[in-house]
């Protein structure tokens, strides 16, 4: 079994000294609080469990990674591979019960719902942390994985250039991003954002429960009205997934709104990329045996970085 790498300042390029690094809940702080993605923490608080396969009893989350790792997903229990963008663990789930030895890393405080979800074990370390100043050498992981998180950094092309530079040789870099699509463009929720997003969670929590219980019910009534959703969603501000996930009932059907709408409408960095701007860095960068296709949230890419 692979074990945990040592923490590595990037800046000095020499590993922390024992004892340097802040530990507050057995969780190490390379950052503090108060970051672009302290949001993103309070909504993981407050949904800590929604997302999770074995909470919903759809494998939806399983299904996503597993396109996205393609042959890698019966591969990982001798993998040393770094979650980067953890969040409360929708994905940390999947990884762990695939056997990796994993480190689950996030800027925002949901680390705590991380941990507290799917504790640390031998096989689980967590650690608050910067992506794109990730406290390890270079070549440090057999696979690094990033889902659902690289649109909200400031550059998305430098972001995956320092997770690509985390990667051994012979290793994987698995990735998506948003991409343009009529579900992003044109949609009134960007005036909501411009408000939203510069607001604690004490107003964007209770905000965001009152924007669905308005709109979800108008979501469900038109679910297989082709015309009458497009419209809708042009209004609407929720993120509603009565189409793509009907499996889910209406409670959760509520809490995934609940949860991805206020996503949407807190985030500060909102990117878009297509299949030919990913592709292209994965590409800058030398990689190779690249697979990238439009898929789930936009664009996933899985390349390998040469021996």
């Amino acid at each position: 079994m692979p074990s945990f790498p040592p923490f590595y300042d990037r800046g000095s390029k020499q590993l922390y000294q024992v004892g340097s690094i802040p530990l507050i809940d057995g969780i190490p702080r390379f950052v503090e609080s108060g970051s672009y993605a302290s949001l993103f923490g309070d909504q993981w608080k407050r949904y800590k469990k929604t997302q999770l396969d074995s909470f919903s009893g759809s494998p939806i989350s399983e299904n996503r990674l597993n396109r996205c790792l393609g042959d890698l997903k019966d591969h990982l229990n001798d993998k040393l591979v770094l979650e980067a963008g953890c969040g409360a663990g929708r994905f940390t789930e999947i990884l762990l019960k695939k056997g990796a030895t994993l480190v689950s890393a996030d800027l925002s405080s949901a680390v705590e719902v991380n941990a507290e979800n799917f504790p640390v074990s031998e096989k689980h370390q967590v650690i608050q942390a910067d992506i794109n100043d990730m406290p390890y050498a270079d070549e440090t992981f057999d696979v690094v994985i990033c889902m659902g998180v690289i649109q909200h950094t400031p550059d998305p092309e430098q972001t995956i250039r320092n997770l690509y530079a985390l990667v051994k040789k012979g290793g994987r870099l698995v990735i998506d991003h948003y991409t343009f699509n009529r579900s992003r463009l044109f949609r009134l929720h960007y005036f909501y954002r411009m408000y939203y997003r510069k607001q604690p969670a004490s107003v964007t929590i209770p905000a965001t429960r009152r924007i669905v219980g308005k709109y979800l019910p108008l979501h469900k009534r038109f679910a297989h009205n082709k015309l009458m959703s497009v419209l809708l969603n042009r209004i609407s501000p929720v993120t509603s997934y009565y189409s793509a996930f009907p499996q889910l009932n209406d409670r959760q059907q509520e809490e995934w709104a609940l949860l991805d709408t206020h996503d949407g409408l807190t985030d500060w960095y909102k990117w878009l990329r297509n299949k030919k701007q990913i592709r292209s860095v994965l590409e800058e960068l030398g990689a190779v045996d690249i697979w990238c296709e439009y898929g789930g949230n936009g664009v996933e890419a899985n390349a390998k970085k040469p021996m």
